[in-house]
């Protein structure tokens, strides 16, 4: 009788933990947050203890799931409305190779070495350091890799990273910064192009010919 319950609370858990993760959504495995993945664990924690101890009625085990669940969902949502929430649970991309030259005090900051930079560039099919003009340590721990071109025009070389200038409205002022601007020329740019409200620009960025993309919030297609 106990080896049918085993199977019993094996079969409804893993229905159970299928739709979680659906509602909980589409990342990969590698992409998911600190928060995703801390939720994810604790839930396969229940499920064990839930499958090893029969004697356990099951909602001990799945109304901690429905908690974890809701936790998730509610912090997914205020990240959506505030950036520094954001930053905290999701974490922010580190530039590990800027324009050709390895950013050795960020390495350490994420205990980052050398080894770690070499195994993730070959992962991108890039045998040389020499190849590489941004390396960027995203969120997930995945390495995005832009290689040098040869054509890249002069008169642009601040657009070789693809970095947001505008995030839900809020000027990045890190990543002007970091490309030599500042928030006044921005606005000036973007007054020249027919958006003079900031606030109703979801994403900006700038592209290799100095032409920016923007995506307005809200906006109807």
């Amino acid at each position: 009788m106990e080896f049918m319950t085993i199977i019993m609370r094996t079969l409804v858990l893993y229905f159970v933990i299928i739709f979680v993760f659906r509602v909980m959504g589409k990342r990969e495995i590698g992409q998911l947050s600190i928060l995703d993945f801390v939720v994810s664990i604790m839930i396969a924690e229940l499920a064990v203890m839930s499958i090893e101890d029969p004697q356990t009625p099951m909602i001990n085990t799945i109304v901690p799931m429905v908690i974890l669940v809701l936790i998730q969902m509610i912090m997914a949502y205020i990240s959506l409305k505030s950036e520094k929430v954001r930053e905290i649970v999701d974490g922010k991309p580190s530039v590990l190779i800027d324009r050709g030259r390895i950013d050795e005090i960020e390495m350490k900051k994420q205990r980052y070495n050398f080894d770690d930079l070499l195994i993730q560039l070959r992962e991108n099919n890039v045998a040389s350091v020499s190849d590489v003009e941004f390396a960027i340590l995203e969120p997930s721990g995945k390495l995005s890799v832009i290689r040098k071109e040869e054509d890249n025009k002069k008169e642009h070389p601040e657009t070789l990273m693809p970095l947001p200038l505008i995030l839900d409205g809020k000027v990045q002022e890190e990543h002007l910064e970091r490309i030599g601007k500042t928030a006044l020329w921005l606005r000036q740019e973007l007054r020249k192009v027919g958006h003079k409200d900031i606030k109703r620009i979801s994403f900006c960025s700038l592209h290799k010919n100095g032409s920016f993309f923007i995506d307005l919030k809200n906006e109807k297609r």
